[in-house]
Formats: C-alpha cells, sequence, structure tokens
C-alpha cells in the first residue's frame, strides 16, 4: 500500500531571496535607472544647497550648514525613491505577471515580502553616491554614524515602498488614484519634515504636524547620525518612526495581498 508523501513546507526565507533577486536584476542590468532616481536630489543639492550655505538661520549645531542640508536631501531620495515603486507593481498586476507568480510555488507572503526588502539595496547605493559626491563641496560624515544613517535610509525606504506597493493593491487598474494618492500624500510630508528648511520659526500649526510626521524624526536622526551624535534622543525616535513605518506597511500590504487573492 503506498503512502502520499506530504510537500515539502517551503522555505519563507528562500522564497524572499528568489523574489529579491528576481526584482533587482533589472536594476543591476540598467544601472543608470539608479542614476536617473538621483536627478531630483542632485539639482536640490546644485541649486537650493547654496542658499542653504550662505543662510546663518538654519539653526544648526553640526559643524557646518552641508551637514544640516544633506541628509535631509538623502531622506528625499528615500522619499521619492520608493514612493511610486507601487506603479511597478500595478504594471504586473494589469500585464499578469503578478497572476503567474501566483501560481508558483512560492509563499504568497514573499510576493510582497521580497519586493519591498530589495528597496534597500539601491536606495543605500544612491545615498552613498549622494554623499561621495558631497564630499569634495565640504560635507564631512562620521564613518560610523554614517553607516548607521544609511541603515536608517534603507528600513525607511522598506517602509515607504511597502506602503507604496499596498497602495499598489488596494488600488489594482486605477492608475490615477495611485498617483493621486501618492501626489496629495507626498509633498506635505516633505515639506512638514524640515528636510529642505527649518521649521523651528515656522507658525505653531506647522511645527504640531511636524511632530507627527515619522520623516520629521528620521531627518533628525540622519543629521545627528551623520554628524557623528549617535546616542542621542532624536537618533532613538527616528529609528522608532522608520522602523514602525516598516512594520505598518509590511502588516497593510500583506492583508492587500490576501484580499486580492481571496
Amino acid at each position: 500500500m503506498s503512502t502520499i508523501t506530504p510537500p515539502r513546507r517551503r522555505n519563507v526565507a528562500s522564497d524572499i531571496l528568489i523574489v529579491m533577486t528576481r526584482e533587482l536584476r533589472p536594476v543591476a542590468g540598467d544601472p543608470f535607472s539608479l542614476v536617473v532616481g538621483l536627478i531630483q536630489p542632485l539639482f536640490f543639492l546644485l541649486l537650493f544647497g547654496p542658499l542653504i550655505v550662505h543662510d546663518t538661520t538654519t539653526g544648526t549645531t553640526h559643524q557646518s550648514p552641508w551637514a544640516w542640508f544633506v541628509p535631509g536631501i538623502l531622506v528625499m531620495t528615500s522619499l521619492f525613491g520608493t514612493a511610486g515603486t507601487g506603479s511597478n507593481l500595478q504594471y504586473d498586476l494589469q500585464g499578469g505577471s503578478h497572476e503567474r507568480l501566483l501560481v508558483t510555488p512560492l509563499a504568497r507572503s514573499s510576493l510582497f515580502t521580497g519586493r519591498a526588502l530589495k528597496e534597500f539595496v539601491p536606495l543605500v547605493v544612491q545615498a552613498v553616491v549622494v554623499v561621495l559626491i558631497m564630499v569634495p563641496f565640504g560635507f564631512r560624515p562620521d564613518a560610523g554614524g554614517g553607516v548607521l544613517g544609511l541603515v536608517l535610509l534603507g528600513v525607511l525606504g522598506v517602509g515607504i515602498g511597502s506602503l507604496s506597493y499596498a497602495l499598489a493593491i488596494a488600488v489594482r487598474e486605477h492608475d490615477w488614484m495611485f498617483w493621486t494618492v501618492h501626489q496629495t500624500v507626498l509633498f506635505p510630508l516633505m515639506i512638514l519634515s524640515g528636510m529642505l528648511l527649518p521649521l523651528d520659526e515656522g507658525p505653531q500649526w506647522m511645527r504640531v504636524l511636524a511632530q507627527f510626521n515619522p520623516l520629521t524624526h528620521v531627518v533628525e536622526a540622519e543629521r545627528d547620525l551623520f554628524a557623528g551624535q549617535i546616542a542621542t534622543p532624536d537618533v532613538g525616535y527616528g529609528f522608532l518612526a522608520a522602523s514602525t513605518t516598516a512594520v505598518l506597511g509590511f502588516v497593510l500590504g500583506l492583508r492587500a495581498l490576501r484580499a486580492s487573492t481571496d
């Protein structure tokens, strides 16, 4: 009497790595796409940076105005580089490639998690390029704090990317809805984070709203870390804000994926 061998349980970590590799392959094959993602931050550094450098009202306690401005631009790179990535998933949903992945033996959760974690790699690469470009202009990042700053950027990017994927799954074929929510949320978050201009002298209502903006705490943490100030409350709040964003993104994304495939 023959017995039926139960199917082997999938290794979720291995499945996540497979999906990450699949998503990173186009980036590795076309590194120019990473350069395109740097155009906007570099324009801000080139055209906005000199105004900050010659402005003594930033209230920075760091060694130079670049130490105040560059970390904010790195957070901007994280924001703009990952907030729109859900459009790629939306394209896959409309083209049918996502459905083809659903019938593979890969764990369903890995299809979302692998995509989200993939954002860590190109984002850190872009941040390193920005830092290297700014060193000749007088930016002097602390080595240890800079590494932690890159990790913090990566965690934030994973969180924002996962929220973007969750939105793409929720609205599916409605491109206009995805980009409407994207633009409506993106710019208020950017302005209320203090990444471009200090909010210390702003109106009270802006300063109150800024405290509820996770990007505010990440920006302040990045400034401390790149200045070598590692053990500060702002660094702790920054990692808490980025981690909370990542957890929220994963929870919403996995729930949206589960709802769309039931």
